[in-house]
């Protein structure tokens, strides 16, 4: 028993988090269900659910970290690489084309959907049931509302600066607590010491 559990334990050490494949896709399905989705609306949308879902599960779903630019939350590193030379796996999933004072974002390949919970693919959903029609500008509302991560980033550290997942969290049905979301993040880091992630 002893030596199958070692072999088991080696054999399955790496725990895959696919945050790479749930960003590729989530663009892919923003950019296919939303209209006037160019960089700025895709970054947004990208905000809403990694905020939303760290809210109710204390967990992100692309990994991204953001920061509060005046445009506001703004993931650095993808905003850099939407810009530039995108990585091979990005550009065989998505192109840039002008249109008038846009970048569309053009998919170039499906949806996959089993990269995502089935939390996940319900707030996909739920973002493009909002924000489907609404322009980057539109949703300037939700993205520097009073009381939300990017106001208050703003407020107390200044633009720029990077936003914290736990400035989220609220008094909300669905929000969970600060200690709940301490817990899980603490369970989860030991998690990924033990086994590694990738």
């Amino acid at each position: 028993m002893i030596v199958i559990f070692r072999f088991l334990t080696k054999a399955n050490k790496m725990i895959i988090t696919h945050q790479r494949e749930k960003l590729i896709n989530a663009i892919i399905y923003f950019a296919k269900n939303t209209k006037y989705c160019g960089k700025i609306k895709i970054l947004k949308l990208l905000s809403e659910l990694d905020f939303e879902h760290f809210k109710q599960t204390g967990k992100s779903v692309t990994g991204l970290d953001y920061s509060a630019w005046p445009m506001g939350p703004v993931p650095a590193v993808l905003f850099k690489e939407l810009s530039g030379t995108m990585c091979p796996d990005l550009a065989n999933a998505i192109k840039i084309v002008p249109a008038g004072k846009l970048q569309q974002i053009i998919p170039k390949k499906k949806f996959i959907s089993k990269y995502f919970t089935k939390r996940e693919k319900k707030l996909l959903s739920k973002l493009v049931e909002i924000f489907g029609n609404a322009t980057a500008e539109q949703m300037k509302g939700s993205s520097h509302r009073v009381g939300g991560p990017w106001d208050i980033t703003v407020k107390e550290k200044g633009l720029q600066q990077s936003i914290d997942y736990f400035m989220t969290l609220d008094d909300s049905q669905d929000s969970l607590s600060r200690d709940e979301v301490v817990e899980r993040v603490r369970e989860r880091k030991e998690m990924y010491q033990m086994f590694g992630a990738q």
